[in-house]
């Protein structure tokens, strides 16, 4: 298949959001990594042990991607799930994270990285592009360029999903969403991400302001503004991903005009993000670690696969 834009657009970048559909249709976006797939599809992954953005990929393949950058630019497509190889997975993940991002490991020895397959086991998500949205210069204020894909393309079946019900949530929900808003302060303009036309649209938004119930948010150019579900994802990152911060919110979209939302928030998802501070940051990597090794063993046996092992493709 052959894109729109040139495949640095996406291979390149270390960060996009992706969202996909909760079972009633809620859109739910985390900032992931994003990789150019051997077959022309956008790959992205998340860890065996928190699998829920690919499962709920599997259950609905409806997904977006959505680029920051110069062009702005939003990939709606379908995904297929790839987890029935899971030593695969996690050779490609060792790879694909040492080219991508080598300074989020550089310095830890090679016996504590073998130490991580919690991290490193991986489902990978492979998104077919359907249909692509793009900003030129990264103006919201001016009308998009659309391309969609030919007559006929098709998106892979995913792996068959694994037996028996899924793992319990890793931690609890937070009581209360405000705290979590006061930390998205520091953290730029959110990302909005609502439905249209049943499938996930997720854009920057152009202005926004907070009220005592959520925020005012102006969408781009060319996106409508619809009721419903939305979900906002504030984020910020260094260049060599070393740390990230994420505070993603749910709430309910009223339309305030024809690029104008309103959103009550109800509550916040939990998050795990890496705190600049290199200290806090080791501190918040080991915690989830003990939490998250628990959970690989139950996670590989679900998929009637033995747990991978971390390998380096010189050792």
């Amino acid at each position: 298949m052959t894109l729109p834009l040139p495949s640095s657009t996406f291979g390149t970048s270390p960060v996009c959001a992706y969202t996909s559909l909760t079972r009633d249709g809620r859109p739910v976006t985390w900032p992931v990594t994003p990789y150019t797939g051997p077959r022309g599809t956008i790959d992205v992954s998340t860890g065996l042990t928190y699998p829920g953005k690919a499962e709920r990929a599997r259950r609905d393949p409806r997904v977006a991607l959505l680029f920051e950058g110069d062009p702005v630019v939003l990939v709606q497509g379908r995904a297929t799930v790839r987890d029935a190889d899971l030593q695969a997975n996690t050779d490609r993940y060792v790879r694909d994270s040492r080219a991508k991002v080598p300074d989020a490991f550089a310095g830890l020895p090679w016996f504590l990285l073998k130490r991580l397959t919690w991290y490193f086991a991986r489902i990978y998500v492979e998104v077919t592009p359907e249909r692509v949205t793009w900003w030129h210069g990264g103006d919201l204020t001016r009308a998009p360029l659309t391309w969609t894909c030919p007559p006929g393309t098709e998106a892979p079946a995913s792996d068959p999903p694994p037996s028996g019900p899924p793992l319990p949530g890793r931690c609890a929900p937070p009581a209360d969403w405000r705290p979590h808003a006061r930390r998205a302060r520091d953290l730029g303009r959110p990302i909005v991400s609502t439905v249209t036309g049943g499938l996930p649209v997720t854009v920057p938004a152009r202005a926004f302001s907070a009220t005592a119930t959520g925020y005012e948010l102006d969408l781009p150019a060319g996106v409508a503004a619809v009721p419903g579900p939305v979900c906002l994802t504030f984020h910020r990152h260094d260049p060599g991903m070393r740390w990230q911060e994420n505070v993603v919110l749910l709430g309910t979209a009223t339309v305030r005009g024809d690029d104008r939302l309103g959103v009550a928030i109800d509550r916040a998802l939990p998050d795990w993000s890496l705190p600049e501070d290199r200290r806090l940051r080791t501190r918040s990597f080991l915690g989830h670690g003990r939490l998250l090794r628990r959970r690989v063993r139950a996670e590989a046996a679900r998929r009637a696969q033995p747990v991978p092992k971390v390998r380096l493709g010189d050792r």
